[in-house]
């Protein structure tokens, strides 16, 4: 069959594929883009369409040097198919249109829509104009047009959801160029955030994780510094909302209150991402972090007297311009005090438009690269040793879907715990669907994840996964409609683990 059949093949109708890159706002933003496609009539292109879709979609990133290179690399890739095929269509939107705009349709004319990342709602209209008039449409918006959570979705999980809660940030780190994409930050009424959690939990989701490019800076845009304990607090009485999560709040507006609520709120998970960057003062005052080692290992302190249990993590960057080799040693001492359960390492990379990108005292790639190894080798160590203190522990996991890569050849499904780790157990005779919830005792812990060799000692059959097992039923019946937001929202296949992504918070 050809790639023009191909693309045709969902009972005439056009497909679409949505490319994300980024962070996990990016991620959320796709799930908008996939929603107004499929309000819009087309239909999702099957797995490994590879480009074979009649509209291919690149939500982009901006945060990495060699972002533009990507994209690009991938442009090119699809530029021989699309002269093949008459009518295909590719946009790009994201980070990286809102910032290079006209460049890329000089450097990719076969590119048909370039959108910013104020107006995904967008995306049809312009799909059908550039259709219309036979050239590329651009249309990059200064501020936010309307809230995301007001456009159709297609969630990706029919047990977990991203619920945003603000977009934009009042940031300046010098290392970042979010805050000049995505806007300053603009908080949503909590009332319509708790309307929107409730109605995915009538769907049958019980896990959300509150979505904030500063999610614990919520409030700063209404008046209200306690406006995020609040809000956790009040995800406390949603009934049947099992988990709540939140990513990725920054160490300047983390409050007393704000742990408070995290460890006298049941359903709020005994997790934390809280991005480091670096252990330095220097390095932090260069980077206009607002925060010093002390202020964030005392946070670490309270986090853990307040939650004993609770497993925390961290984004890094290594090699920041200026780093010497006493402020590397300071970030490794931070690293060893907190303890953290994982971290995720990045190794500096310039940042086009940002003032870390000009500053002098750029470490070279061969220094960069020898102390990132001792970092990844030091926190290896210690989420090792995290781990094992886990063993002989009684947990109950949500049942996951897909993050158990060999799940099928060793006979056993995985969960996420309380704290977010991953285990992997032993599947019981019974039958037990993504989104359940299953009780077992830890035996085997390894750096990134957990054994439950044992049998599982209960099984809890819900709502989420009623939901998951619906879904899947509709899905093999036939292409699924579109998920509508508010206030009909859909409900979503699994999230992605929460991870800081770009390192950018």
């Amino acid at each position: 069959m050809s790639s023009i059949d191909r693309s045709q093949s969902v009972g005439g109708t056009r497909t679409y594929e949505v490319r994300t890159y980024g962070c996990q706002m990016n991620v959320h933003d796709s799930e908008r883009l996939s929603g107004l496609l499929e309000d819009a009539g087309y239909v999702r292109a099957p797995e490994g369409a590879d480009g074979d879709a009649d509209v291919v979609v690149f939500n982009t990133c901006a945060v990495r040097e060699n972002a533009d290179n990507k994209l690009y690399g991938n442009l090119g890739h699809l530029a021989p198919r699309k002269a093949q095929r008459p009518g295909m269509q590719i946009a790009v939107g994201g980070c990286l249109a809102q910032k290079d705009r006209d460049t890329i349709v000089k450097r990719a004319p076969w590119v048909d829509v370039v959108f910013g990342t104020h107006n995904i709602g967008k995306l049809p209209v312009l799909l059908e104009r550039a259709r219309v008039r036979e050239e590329a449409q651009v249309e990059i918006a200064e501020s936010l047009e309307a809230f995301p959570s007001t456009l159709p979705t297609r969630r990706e999980s029919a047990y977990a959801a991203w619920v945003s809660i603000s977009v934009g940030c009042n940031n300046t780190c010098t290392f970042c160029i979010v805050p000049a994409l995505r806007g300053k930050e603009k908080d949503r009424r909590p009332g319509d955030v708790l309307a929107e959690i409730e109605a995915l939990v009538a769907e049958g989701v019980s896990e959300i994780t509150l979505l904030g490019q500063n999610v614990n800076a919520y409030g700063s845009d209404i008046g209200d510094r306690e406006a995020f304990s609040k809000l956790l607090r009040a995800c406390g009485g949603i009934e049947g909302l099992e988990r709540v999560r939140f990513t990725s709040p920054h160490p300047r507006d983390f409050t007393d209150d704000v742990i408070a609520a995290m460890a006298e709120t049941p359903n709020v998970m005994p997790q934390l991402h809280m991005p480091l960057q670096s252990g330095s003062d220097t390095v932090l005052k260069a980077m206009r972090r607002s925060y010093r080692q002390e202020r964030y290992l005392g946070i670490i302190e309270k986090v853990r007297a307040a939650i004993p249990h609770a497993a925390i993590s961290t984004d890094i960057i290594v090699g920041f311009p200026g780093e010497t080799e006493e402020d590397f040693e300071q970030t490794l001492h931070v690293v060893r005090e907190a303890r953290f359960a994982q971290a995720f390492t990045f190794q500096y990379s310039k940042r086009p438009g940002t003032p870390a990108a000009e500053m002098d005292g750029q470490i070279p790639k061969k220094v960069v690269q020898e102390r990132y190894e001792r970092l990844v080798a030091l926190q290896e160590e210690i989420s090792w040793e995290e781990n094992k203190k886990q063993v002989g522990r009684t947990l109950e996991l949500m049942v996951a879907e897909g993050e158990g890569r060999k799940d099928g050849t060793t006979h056993r499904l995985s969960g996420r715990a309380p704290d977010s780790r991953l285990v992997h157990f032993t599947k019981p005779e019974q039958e037990v669907r993504p989104g359940d919830v299953v009780t077992v005792r830890i035996t085997y812990a390894a750096p990134h994840h957990l054994l439950a060799e044992g049998p599982v000692l209960d099984v809890r059959r819900t709502r989420a996964g009623d939901a998951w097992e619906k879904r899947n039923t509709a899905a093999a019946a036939g292409p699924a409609g579109v998920m509508l937001g508010l206030p009909k929202v859909g409900v979503p296949e699994p999230l992605p683990a929460v991870t800081g992504g770009c390192a950018v918070d």
